[in-house]
């Protein structure tokens, strides 16, 4: 079997506050259609290579342009004004910065974008900031994993009261002893049984291969102690359920697995009630990683997307 040859460039987009957003291009800037995916709280741009090796044959075609990128803290990725003090951080600032590498490194042509879990977030909170965009530039979007809100705990028992309580604590403790906290890791790598296991029960469902759950384990790992804590209050405070409306103006996908722990289907549903135009796939026997565990429906889904951008280009 032939591998298909590639045009790659690696980039680094720098955003208002200095950060570096790290990003690998494939193909051509003259493709008709840029697909840019984000990916979740502490994984990393390889969190979407399976999904990319099937959109391989479009990308040595001519008819795709491939982005892929490290979220902020994550990866090779820096992280700005937040070096010394997270306290700030949100989601709405990985939406910004989705904005400034789309004006980078996709400044012209329609661009479809594909968020996995808190990558998904991270587009909600660009259509809620700049819904012009959307039906403009942006002519499609795929969910995957991913909530619009209603993350954080309810305080409805004693459990989930201390956690609302001791959260940010928590938080510093985690980033004050991050060391501490990086040296317990080792301990425990990814090819430890007892580490897999524990990734497997969280994240993946009962048709994950062990490869997929060595692979994921591997690219959390590769994370620091300081994404984990500091993304963590970002993402419970993350709530664009009322802000969903330029995402009526371009055709969604939206993907969950049926036994996702993280992000569990009732978001998905939710998603799909505010965007009754998207169309909502429960995938079975799947957990929270599914741009591993079902790459070939989430590639499928992103597919339909990249048709419809290339077929209004043409009509255009």
């Amino acid at each position: 079997m032939t591998v298909p040859t590639l045009l790659r460039q690696v980039a680094a987009v720098r955003t208002a506050d200095g950060a570096l957003i790290h990003a690998v291009v494939d193909g051509s800037d003259d493709a008709p259609v840029t697909l840019v995916l984000a990916h979740g709280w502490t994984l990393a741009q390889a969190a979407w290579d399976d999904v990319a090796e099937l959109l391989t044959p479009r990308v040595a075609a001519g008819e795709l342009r491939l982005i892929r990128y490290d979220q902020r803290g994550h990866g090779r990725s820096t992280w700005g004004r937040y070096a010394d003090d997270v306290a700030e951080l949100s989601i709405d600032q990985l939406g910004e910065d989705l904005g400034t590498l789309i004006d980078e490194l996709a400044p012209s042509g329609p661009v479809v974008l594909g968020g996995h879990s808190m990558g998904g977030m991270t587009i909600m909170c660009l259509a809620a900031a700049l819904p012009e965009l959307f039906g403009e530039r942006v002519t499609g979007v795929a969910l995957v994993s991913t909530s619009a809100g209603d993350l954080a705990p309810a305080g409805k028992n004693l459990a989930e009261r201390l956690q609302l309580k001791l959260a940010p604590g928590m938080v510093t403790v985690a980033i004050g002893g991050a060391r501490a906290f990086e040296r317990v890791r080792q301990l425990l790598p990814p090819t430890h049984p007892r580490h897999q296991k524990l990734v497997r029960e969280l994240l993946y469902g009962a048709d994950a291969t062990d490869e997929m759950v060595v692979t994921g384990a591997e690219i959390m790992h590769a994370s620091t102690v300081r994404a984990f804590a500091a993304f963590y209050p970002a993402l419970g405070q993350h709530d664009k359920r009322s802000e969903l409306e330029a995402l009526t103006n371009v055709p969604v996908e939206i993907l969950v697995g049926d036994s996702d722990k993280l992000t569990p289907k009732r978001h998905s549903r939710q998603l799909a009630e505010a965007l009754p135009g998207a169309r909502l796939q429960i995938v079975p026997r799947s957990g929270h990683m599914l741009p591993q565990e079902g790459a070939p429906l989430v590639a499928e889904a992103i597919e339909r997307l990249l048709t419809a951008a290339a077929a209004g280009r043409s009509a255009a």
